[in-house]
C-alpha cells in the first residue's frame, strides 16, 4: 500500500513503549498491529477481539500526545522533525508505577493510577510546541468531534488547539478497544486484565516522542523517534 507523500499525511506525536519486547510487543499482539515494523501480528484466540480492537489497530499501540493534525502551508516535513528532535532534547522522562485496565467512557484502555502531574505538563508541553505547525481544522473535521457532546472548555480546546482533551482534560491512555456496549467491555476487561498481568506492574518510562505518518487506507506508521535527554 502507497503512503501518501509527508506533506498531506495525518501526523501525531506520539509516545510508544521503547522495547521491542514486553509491553510493545504484547500490546501490538493484542491490536493485531505493528506500527513500527508495518506489519500484521498474531492477535490471542480471544472470541470478537478482532472486531473489538478493529478501531485502534490502524493507529498501532501507542498514546496520543498530541492530536493528528496535518501540516500547515509554508511548513515541511523537515521542519517538522527538526522541531521534535530540539522539543525531545528539552523534555526529561517521566517515569510512571504501572499500568491499569481501565474502562473510559466505551473504551478500555492502559491508563496510569493516578496519572502523575509531570506527565500532564509533559503533553502540554508537546501540544504547545507543535501547534505552530498544525494547519487549522476544516469545517468537517470540527463536526467529527461532535462539539455539541463537548463542555464549554473543551470546545475552547477543539478550536483553540484542533483537539478537546489536552491540558488539564487530558488522560494519558494506550487503546486497547474501539467503542463497545457496556456488556463487551464487560467481557473483554478480565480477558484483558490476564492479558497484561505481566507487565501492568512493571515501572514504564516515558522516555521518547515519536511521529507516526497515516497511509491512504488509514494505517499508521513510524516516521521518527527520538529521546527524550532534557
Amino acid at each position: 500500500m502507497r503512503r501518501r507523500g509527508h506533506d498531506d499525511q495525518t501526523l501525531r506525536a506520539l509516545f510508544r513503549p521503547a522495547e521491542p519486547r514486553g509491553l510493545w510487543q504484547a500490546g501490538s499482539d493484542w491490536l493485531g498491529w505493528d506500527a513500527a515494523s508495518g506489519r500484521p501480528t498474531g492477535q490471542p484466540a480471544i472470541a470478537g477481539l478482532a472486531v473489538a480492537t478493529a478501531a485502534p489497530r490502524k493507529y498501532g499501540f501507542h498514546a496520543t500526545l498530541k492530536a493528528p493534525f496535518r501540516l500547515a502551508e509554508g511548513v515541511t516535513p523537515r521542519d517538522l522533525h527538526a522541531a521534535l528532535a530540539a522539543l525531545a532534547g528539552q523534555l526529561a522522562p517521566v517515569p510512571l508505577p504501572g499500568l491499569a485496565v481501565t474502562r473510559l467512557g466505551r473504551f478500555l484502555a492502559l491508563c496510569p493510577q493516578p496519572q502523575p502531574e509531570a506527565l500532564t505538563r509533559l503533553a502540554a508541553e508537546v501540544v504547545t510546541a507543535f501547534e505552530p505547525f498544525r494547519a487549522p481544522l476544516s469545517v468537517a473535521e470540527i463536526a467529527r468531534r461532535q462539539p455539541d457532546r463537548l463542555s464549554p472548555r473543551q470546545a475552547e480546546l477543539l478550536h483553540a488547539f484542533g483537539y478537546p482533551y489536552v491540558f488539564e482534560e487530558f488522560r494519558f491512555h494506550l487503546s486497547l478497544t474501539g467503542d463497545l456496549a457496556p456488556e463487551e467491555l464487560a467481557r473483554l476487561a478480565p480477558l484483558a486484565q490476564a492479558f497484561f498481568a505481566p507487565h501492568l506492574a512493571r515501572p514504564v518510562q516515558i522516555d521518547r516522542l515519536c511521529l507516526f505518518g497515516e497511509d491512504e487506507g488509514g494505517r499508521f506508521h513510524l516516521l521518527a523517534a527520538q529521546a527524550l535527554a532534557g
